[in-house]
């Protein structure tokens, strides 16, 4: 069975980690740091290189590779994009403020490969996110995935739906 690199990205704070951890059918391998930013303090740590999880989902092995979000880390987009077969675009649903670096980052990841993605609207199960409907309104995409990196069912659906737009 050959494997399906699967790049998992967005803005800091967006619940790439929490993603891969959520569906991950072996222990995640983490480069979270403690955040040293105050300004940035919104949560304990942050990614500064990647996270890396696997999955089967359709008899499909994914290798799933979450960036860092905060762009002094930005080196690292590109490289984990190398030989990917499909991304995925994590926007935060309750900070819209975060839009623009979204839309930055589905821009520059077309550019690194012609490969299929999908963008979804994560936490929708906190109170204040915009629907999905709002999400693609404000990045001007065809499509946006509601999700809740935390529920596996979600997490799957997102998966699912890009494994086949790959084909």
């Amino acid at each position: 069975m050959k494997a399906l690199k699967i790049v998992v990205t967005g803005p800091f704070n967006a619940g790439k980690t929490e993603f891969i951890r959520t569906i991950s059918e072996v222990e995640v391998v983490s480069t979270e740091r403690k955040i040293t930013n105050p300004l940035m303090a919104v949560k304990e740590e942050t990614t500064v290189a990647m996270d890396f999880g696997r999955v089967t989902l359709d008899d499909r092995l994914l290798h799933l590779f979450g960036t860092p979000g905060q762009p002094r880390f930005d080196f690292m987009w590109e490289v984990l994009s190398k030989e990917m077969q499909g991304f995925i675009v994590l926007a935060d649903s309750t900070t819209p403020e975060s839009f623009v670096e979204v839309e930055r980052m589905l821009k520059l990841f077309q550019q690194y490969a012609a490969a299929p993605y999908i963008v979804a609207a994560n936490k929708q199960d906190l109170e204040g996110a915009l629907p999905p409907e709002e999400v693609q309104k404000a990045l001007k995409v065809d499509k946006v995935l509601p999700c809740v990196a935390t529920d596996k069912a979600s997490v799957e659906k997102v998966l699912l739906e890009l494994i086949e737009a790959i084909g």
